[in-house]
């Protein structure tokens, strides 16, 4: 699932915001909020299509309350950044993740 830096942004955020209270709401208000106290500025408007976008990619699960509407996270991080590898690998590396390592380790100078 390729996510771009915004919805990057607002997962870790929704993952930040739910870290040991599982049931909590979170409200597009929230992410903002969170997302400015890390420096990220942006209108609400902004956080609320990007929320939906991943709301439409089944990342994001939208659920109203009352009048409002609330989103949780659909997988944890831990389950995302596995998708995410496994779609580079499979993109780029024709699904062999050896390879993918010695590309990284190669790129990335991690052999010492």
């Amino acid at each position: 699932m390729a996510c771009g830096k915004l919805e990057i942004d607002i997962l870790n955020s929704v993952w930040s915001l739910t870290s040991g209270s599982e049931g909590r709401d979170i409200s597009i208000q929230d992410v903002v909020d969170d997302l400015s106290s890390q420096g990220v500025e942006r209108a609400y408007t902004t956080i609320k299509t990007v929320m939906d976008r991943l709301t439409a990619k089944s990342v994001l699960v939208r659920y109203k309350v009352g009048k409002k509407f609330f989103y949780s996270a659909a997988m944890n991080k831990d389950e995302m950044a596995r998708e995410s590898i496994e779609e580079i690998s499979s993109q780029f590396f024709a699904g062999d993740y050896a390879d993918m390592i010695r590309f990284m380790e190669h790129q990335f100078d991690l052999v010492k």
